[in-house]
């Protein structure tokens, strides 16, 4: 079995992660505010209390922001922007699973006083890498000059 050559891409940067999703976030705010004026529209322009039931939706739509990128390309805008991609430790785009449970990970990543990105710094992987078996790896030819060497 050949392994995928992805899989022998480095590890990105905790800088190029971090500005991939200060990059993601602007997206993500735009497309929550959209999502918030589907639901103003539903409730006939009336202000909308906070409820579980609403923050479970936009925390859904970020789910799902993430998820279907990540699955469908590997690469969020961000990411794509930094020249940085997803993977499994396969080298595949992870499924809806992997991405929720790297996600969910993440936000204990980030909850631990980011913790969990912090320690990239040490190591290839952050938290939610290594408990999600996923991966960021780099895409740019600088990153990647050491396989055209070999060659």
């Amino acid at each position: 079995m050949s392994k995928h050559p992805y899989t022998s891409y480095p590890s990105a940067s905790l800088f190029k992660q971090l500005a991939a999703m200060l990059y993601d976030s602007l997206l993500i705010l735009a497309i929550l505010f959209v999502a918030t004026v589907f639901v103003l529209v539903l409730n006939e322009g009336e202000a909308i209390e906070s409820s579980p039931v609403f923050n479970l939706y936009l925390i859904f739509i970020i789910f799902l922001f993430y998820s279907w990128f990540w699955g469908k390309s590997g690469q969020t805008l961000g990411m794509r922007a930094w020249k940085i991609r997803i993977i499994t430790e396969f080298g595949n785009n992870p499924g809806w699973p992997v991405s929720c449970l790297r996600l969910l990970f993440a936000i204990l990543s980030f909850a631990c006083l980011g913790l969990g990105y912090w320690w990239r710094l040490f190591k290839p992987y952050t938290w939610h890498d290594k408990l999600s078996a996923t991966r960021i790896i780099a895409l740019s030819d600088k990153a990647n000059r050491h396989k055209s060497e070999k060659l």
